[in-house]
């Protein structure tokens, strides 16, 4: 039998644990929402991200695919000599 001091504090652990994981969660799919949107893709994907193998497997079609923007001229984005 635990002691009930150690069972209140299982209990709160037990609440504390998945709303921390959920935070971390959220704070690792946002980045990644913006990167694939801006790459021209669904923003869905980056939820893929938070699966183990799977992330790594969607960096590498990240990292190599074409991505579907417009670059920029570098001539417009340099600011005006004066």
């Amino acid at each position: 039998m635990l002691d009930p001091h150690a069972a209140g504090l299982f209990s709160a652990l037990l609440t504390l644990v998945p709303v921390i994981g959920l935070i971390f969660i959220i704070l690792f799919v946002i980045p990644f929402w913006m990167i694939w949107k801006k790459a021209g893709f669904s923003p869905w994907l980056s939820i893929l991200m938070v699966v183990p193998l799977v992330s790594i497997v969607m960096l590498y079609v990240l990292a190599f695919a074409d991505w579907k923007v417009v670059p920029t001229d570098q001539a417009a984005a340099l600011p005006p000599r004066v």
